[in-house]
């Protein structure tokens, strides 16, 4: 059954009723050809879903009745926020759309020393328009409870501050030798500030060519730790999807009960 999202405001739970709207009312009438009596999953992007039938379909809305609430938890409680230096814009799809999958719940851009983009304020609107749509057709593929946030563009130094308002930081570092990703998130440290109903994890990831060396000591001046993910280097598009597979592995909902 395919899935798609519902702003909560559109969602009229009272009488049972809710409303596509935008572009996902071509793509359900035109495209995938559904009709009257069809059923659909429906998320509210807070992690409600239902199962609702098609009752009208107009050019611009498509009026459903909910039939039934799905109680599946589909969210980590686990947070899982990507802080990624900027690759080349053909990496950037790849990355958004494999970290959606992953269950990240939030990707944050930050501009680093070597990063390579051409950050023109004119483009850059329409590429986030991209990269969001990007991120929501994957959340519905893969059946989130949430279409996770993309936020930016960040400096480094923005970037380090913004990192304070997570309960834990860690930073896949190509030369470090003295702490593996497996080793600090099994520590009391890590344990102790994820045991909360939400917690969240800070993940910095480097662009090509990874962070330089005075990049990386301030990282680790801000308190977030320095690890090693094996000794094979990773691509950052790579990189940033495997960090987020090991932290919810170890933390979180990865791998099941």
């Amino acid at each position: 059954m395919d899935r798609f999202f519902v702003k909560e405001e559109n969602i009229d739970i009272e009488n049972k009723k809710m409303f596509i709207e935008g572009e996902d009312v071509k793509h359900i009438s035109k495209v995938l050809r559904y009709s009257i009596g069809d059923k659909l999953e429906i998320c509210d992007g807070k992690n409600k879903e239902y199962i609702c039938s098609i009752a009208d379909i107009s050019k611009n809305i498509i009026e459903l009745q909910i039939e039934e609430k799905v109680g599946i938890n589909r969210e980590s409680n686990i947070q899982v926020v990507i802080y990624q230096g900027l690759p080349k814009s053909q990496k950037m799809e790849y990355i958004l759309q494999k970290l959606t999958e992953s269950g990240v719940y939030e990707i944050v851009l930050v501009d680093t020393k070597r990063s390579i983009v051409n950050l023109d304020d004119k483009k850059m609107d329409k590429k986030f328009e991209r990269w969001e749509r990007i991120v929501y057709e994957a959340a519905k593929q893969c059946k989130r409870g949430i279409v996770p946030k993309i936020r930016g563009i960040l400096t480094f130094d923005q970037a380090i501050e913004d990192m304070k308002n997570n309960d834990f930081n860690i930073s896949p570092y190509e030369e470090e030798k003295s702490m593996g990703i497996k080793k600090i998130l099994k520590s009391d440290e890590c344990r102790q500030s994820m045991n909360k109903e939400k917690a969240k994890i800070g993940i910095f990831i480097g662009p090509e060519g990874g962070f330089e060396c005075q990049e990386n000591e301030k990282i680790k001046k801000s308190g977030a730790k320095s690890v090693a993910m094996g000794p094979r280097i990773f691509r950052t598009e790579t990189a940033c999807v495997i960090a987020t597979a090991i932290t919810l592995y170890e933390l979180g909902d990865i791998g099941g009960n």
